[in-house]
């Protein structure tokens, strides 16, 4: 199961209505790249793929494709808001580690 906190949705959903995009589900995806090796991808997307995992949590359609999976799997996103910025956040346990940049990781 991979979920989206209340937080993470409501930005998702005003990010959406800003952008002309409701309806549209959240695509998740791990790319290769980054100091660690890989890094997360997030977008809206208009159709769930032939493929995908699909989940839905606070409202938010969530689509995620069979190889980024494997190392989505139980993981929670958030929004978090600070000093040094502010984005969503990908609370994981299957990584390994994670580099100084604090996007990218190893699983």
């Amino acid at each position: 199961m991979i979920t989206i906190t209340e937080k993470a949705a409501t930005k998702v959903k005003e990010i959406a209505s800003a952008e002309a995009l409701e309806g549209q589900g959240l695509r998740l995806r791990v790319v290769g790249g980054g100091c660690a090796g890989f890094s997360y991808d997030l977008y809206f997307e208009d159709a769930v793929g032939e493929m995908d995992e699909e989940y839905e949590s606070n409202g938010v359609k969530l689509y995620v494709d069979p190889l980024s999976h494997q190392y989505l799997e139980e993981t929670e996103i958030d929004y978090v808001e600070g000093v040094h910025g502010s984005g969503f956040k990908f609370n994981n346990p299957n990584v390994k580690g994670t580099c100084g940049c604090g996007s990218s990781f190893s699983a």
